[in-house]
């Protein structure tokens, strides 16, 4: 089952453009239907990339705690953005780091 409506801080991946591949977290959604996202390195949170939803893959997964923080309003750091999307677009990170501390 495919997911069809963007939510704020949902989990999606570019499937069009220079940055295919690459996984954000959902910042805002713009009336026209284009998304704002981030991923905390590249894209932050002072300039979110605007994509237009027919170039995402809009995934099933939600970062839960980020999501409560751009709804309420709070302070979001993209060290937080960064560290929640690192097991989707670094991967070989996430291993050595676990070997590391075994």
């Amino acid at each position: 089952m495919k997911l069809k409506v963007p939510v704020i801080g949902g989990i999606c991946q570019s499937t069009q453009g220079r940055d295919k591949d690459r996984y954000y977290i959902i910042r805002e959604i713009y009336p026209d239907g284009a998304i704002g996202v981030v991923d905390g390195n590249f894209k932050k949170l002072a300039c979110p990339k605007r994509k237009n939803v027919k170039h995402v893959r809009l995934l099933h997964e939600k970062a839960e705690s980020i999501s409560l923080k751009f709804i309420d309003g709070r302070q979001v750091f993209d060290s937080e953005i960064f560290s929640a999307l690192k097991s989707y677009n670094y991967p070989q990170m996430e291993k050595t780091e676990q070997t590391k501390t075994e």
